[in-house]
């Protein structure tokens, strides 16, 4: 059985950072999937909820900040290093240098204008 990681992003990220960042200690916010990177699990124009303070681990979907902006994708450890993941395989798998670069957890995603289309990952 593979065990997996779980680290409280509030620890993965500095103070500084807290600071600088109105979201990483702040309340969950929504955000628009943009493009096709993330298909078949989310589709353009699904709106994910954001924990800042969430649980990163292994499969977590996360938003981060790499290359200098932020990205949706899949959070995946493999040989002690960790990696953001699109699930659409025409997008390549980036490393991270850490968990500093993840500034929320996707803790639920829903299609504008659809009440009972709704999934909760948490």
């Amino acid at each position: 059985m593979q065990h997996k990681k779980t680290i409280p992003i509030h620890e993965a990220v500095s103070e500084e950072e807290q600071a600088l960042s109105a979201c990483s200690s702040g309340e969950p916010y929504a955000l628009m999937v943009l493009g096709d990177s993330m298909l078949p699990e989310f589709e353009d124009g699904e709106i994910i909820v954001v924990e800042p303070e969430g649980l990163a681990r292994d499969g977590s979907f996360v938003v981060a900040y790499h290359n200098d902006e932020y990205t949706f994708r899949q959070l995946v450890s493999h040989e002690q290093k960790w990696f953001l993941r699109p699930l659409n395989d025409i997008y390549p798998t980036e490393e991270i240098p850490g968990l500093e670069a993840v500034k929320g957890v996707v803790i639920q995603k829903k299609k504008p204008g659809k009440r009972s289309s709704y999934k909760s990952y948490v």
